[in-house]
């Protein structure tokens, strides 16, 4: 099997989840015995240019001249079985699919966000969830609010580019959908079900689990969309040390405030960025990971890394966080129904109706999961579930709110123990490499002419 995996690297600057994963898809393709043809351009060449190639760049998330040359040649000279993209923005554009399709090569795309509607990708705005382009021929609001890149001129260039490659994005065979959030949210932009299939992301096995910690462990970056105010706020409702200790791994705008509540709580501690055995380390020393966005986050790895250590999970209701904990029955899935019930609301978390079904991902939850009510500790104590929290396999999901978090922060203290053995058996079953990598070679065995 041969495949053509084209991607437009995110700056080196810009530290890029969906770069790792694209490396590491590559990787493994390549381990299980497939002929990978990498097609990648990285915006690290904007710069050195030539000023005739800088000048066409303007219209190059459009069409991108060069990019359907270089790669017209390379599918007449190898003939590849399927191309596999990622991100085209800005240097391969939407018009790979056109091209792909010209030599008849057919098309799969992993959806890494919500591109296809809203300009900057993530349905967030000025601190708060953001769907007024949805539904609309022309992305105006982006524009307007200079959405993208903080331009309001590259916010209309994004905006008429999802306009134009409306059609082109319709076209492509097969999208993956990293969670069951973002296969809704390709059904509201009209792609049908025999076109979309759920598989997440993979990342490597880091081995058998340390035994649990104590407290809690908040690791990425520290920015407003993934909820440190949220969690802040959260925790100090409780006396300091009654939840043991609280753990800040990462670097981003709000560090001064981390910081803040670090100086004036013996019960935080700021361990600042962190490389790869500092990570491994901050997990091994927690009892629960923290994943407190406040938009609809795509995928976030630090939920996978958590559960790969057996550490259960904590994280509001919004996006792929209740998929990956296993809680996504009912679910508030992004880029459905009226936009104020999408939006960060307790009330639609705490009395969602489920959306449409998902498409099978080969993956059977257990009895049990996505459940409120009561639940015990492995000693067989029985606690409460405060009302909103639902309890996934793997973890528990709460509306975004404050309110909401702190009264559900005591309850995951006490069931760690209880969901950590789950939570490895859940990344064992749906997120080993091994795991992902073969449903990712039948996609491609599902396409080939």
């Amino acid at each position: 099997m041969r495949i053509v995996v084209a991607h437009n690297r995110y700056r080196e600057a810009q530290p890029s989840g969906e770069n790792t994963i694209v490396d590491a898809e590559i990787a493994q393709l390549t381990a299980a015995g497939v002929e990978v043809l990498p097609f990648l351009r990285s915006s690290d060449e904007i710069p050195t240019m030539p000023k005739t190639a800088k000048a066409l760049l303007p219209i190059s998330p459009i069409y991108a001249p060069r990019a359907q040359q270089e790669l017209s040649r390379l599918l007449t000279e190898h003939r590849p079985d399927v191309l596999h993209l990622h991100n085209p923005y800005p240097l391969l554009s939407p018009w790979v699919v056109r091209t792909a399709h010209r030599h008849g090569v057919p098309v799969v795309q992993t959806v890494h966000n919500y591109r296809q509607v809203c300009s900057s990708g993530l349905y967030f705005r000025d601190g708060i969830i953001c769907q007024d382009c949805r539904g609309r021929a022309l992305g105006v609001p982006a524009v307007v609010h200079r959405c993208y890149r903080g331009s309001r001129a590259q916010s209309a260039l994004m905006a008429t580019t999802l306009a134009v490659h409306r059609g082109t994005w319709k076209s492509v065979d097969r999208f993956i959908a990293l969670t069951t959030a973002v296969a809704d949210h390709l059904r509201d932009y009209g792609i049908p079900d025999s076109r979309i299939v759920v598989k997440p992301n993979g990342i490597p096995d880091p081995g058998t689990p340390a035994p649990l910690g104590q407290g809690f462990l908040f690791l990425g970056r520290l920015s407003p969309e993934k909820g440190l105010d949220l969690l802040v706020e959260a925790w100090r409702r409780h006396p300091d040390g009654a939840l043991g200790p609280l753990r800040v791994a990462g670097d981003g705008e709000l560090r001064p405030l981390v910081e803040a509540v670090a100086a004036e709580r013996s019960d935080v501690t700021y361990l600042g960025p962190l490389d790869r055995a500092g990570v491994r380390q901050a997990l091994a020393d927690s009892a629960v990971v923290l994943a407190t966005s406040t938009w609809h986050d795509v995928l976030p790895t630090v939920i996978i890394e958590a559960l790969a250590s057996g550490r259960p999970v904590l994280g509001t209701a919004l996006g792929g966080i209740p998929y990956l904990v296993g809680a996504d029955t009912p679910r508030e899935p992004a880029g459905t129904g009226p936009a104020v019930a999408a939006s960060a609301s307790a009330s639609a978390v705490s009395g969602a109706v489920p959306g449409p079904s998902a498409p099978d991902s080969g993956v059977r939850p257990d009895a049990g999961s996505a459940t409120a009510g009561a639940a015990a500790d492995r000693t067989g104590q029985q606690w409460a579930v405060p009302a909103g929290v639902l309890t996934g396999e793997a973890g528990w999901v709460v509306p975004p709110e404050p309110a909401a978090l702190a009264a559900a922060l005591p309850m995951a203290a006490a069931g760690a123990s209880a969901l950590s053995a789950a939570a490895r058996l859940r990344y064992e079953r749906n997120f080993h490499p091994d795991t992902v990598t073969k449903r990712l070679i039948d996609i491609y065995a599902g396409l080939r002419r």
